[in-house]
């Protein structure tokens, strides 16, 4: 399946516009709720007991972590939340029971997983406490953010657009998309593409601009409605018309939280970044066996294990 830039900008987004909920009260709230509830012990006392599955407990502190994991949850939510997340525990302790007695914890690929886990839990843990020495950015620096980023802010407009995938060669897709940077319309695409045999595929889509990468959303912003843009990709061509952009524009005292949260956070990643490399030169590494001789090189659609903030506290 051909992958376009708008899929990939929704997905890779982090939504580091939006605001954050604390759930700092709210789970001190619970705590305090569940505490009350959780029975007597010897003096009558609360309890941080929630659940007692056969013969392995489940704390009201797990349910406070799960619960600090959840977005939007207001106060008066907090019993029903509370009581989801038990079951849902209760259930993963029953699963985690039987696991345990098939020794399906000892199965290798299930160390291996654990193992990870641990080593990204860890090293996040490290990337959080570098993250703390970031300094907040001033108002004259969120200014200037504004100011550089008018497609954002000033002259934000909410995007209409009609993307076409194109299965083209490598040899032909120079020429084919010079032909294509006049059309007009996207009906006006679709009968050329069809009139030539061509195979493509085509989603309209709204889209704000917040939501599109910056290298695309520069390219987007001086055009008016009708134009296009071609961009090369593996399998072919993505031709993106505009086929409308209403003007929805933010001021700078609307914006100044989200700039303020966003240089924030690029503060905290360039501070763990730059850690990652002190530490790199500070070691003695070797590389073994096959990758001795290995070649350097960008890996396209590879995933590996980074350092970085953990996510509630860095988007």
């Amino acid at each position: 399946m051909m992958s376009t830039p708008i899929q990939s900008a929704s997905k890779s987004r982090l939504r580091r516009h939006a605001a954050r909920f604390s759930l700092g009260g709210v789970a001190l709230g619970v705590a305090v709720l569940l505490s009350a509830c959780g029975g007597g012990g010897k003096e009558g006392g609360a309890t941080q007991v929630a659940a007692k599955v056969n013969k392995e407990e489940i704390s009201v502190h797990q349910i406070n972590h799960v619960l600090q994991g959840q977005r939007g949850i207001k106060p008066e939510m907090v019993p029903a939340a509370s009581k989801r997340i038990l079951d849902g525990l209760i259930d993963q302790e029953l699963a985690i029971q039987q696991a345990v007695e098939q020794k399906l914890d000892r199965d290798p690929r299930v160390v291996s997983a654990i193992e990870a886990a641990r080593r990204e839990i860890i090293a996040r843990a490290y990337a959080d406490r570098v993250a703390e020495g970031a300094s907040k950015p001033t108002p004259e620096e969120i200014s200037q953010y504004y100011a550089s980023k008018p497609a954002l802010f000033a002259q934000r407009r909410i995007y209409a657009l009609s993307e076409f995938m194109i299965e083209a060669p490598a040899d032909q897709r120079e020429a084919l998309g010079a032909k294509l940077q006049g059309v007009r319309s996207a009906d006006e695409l679709g009968n050329a593409l069809r009139a030539a045999n061509i195979k493509y595929a085509v989603r309209n889509v709204t889209q704000a601009p917040e939501s599109l990468p910056m290298p695309l959303l520069d390219r987007l912003a001086p055009l008016n409605e009708g134009q296009s843009l071609v961009i090369a990709v593996p399998t072919g061509l993505n031709v993106i018309i505009v086929a409308g952009a209403k003007p929805a524009p933010v001021t700078e005292e609307k914006a100044r939280p989200a700039i303020e949260q966003f240089l924030l956070n690029e503060r905290k990643r360039k501070l763990v970044s730059e850690e990652i490399k002190r530490l790199r030169a500070a070691a003695q590494i070797e590389y073994k066996g096959q990758f001795a001789n290995a070649p350097e090189g960008a890996a396209s659609g590879v995933e590996a294990p980074t350092v970085a903030p953990t996510p509630a506290a860095s988007q």
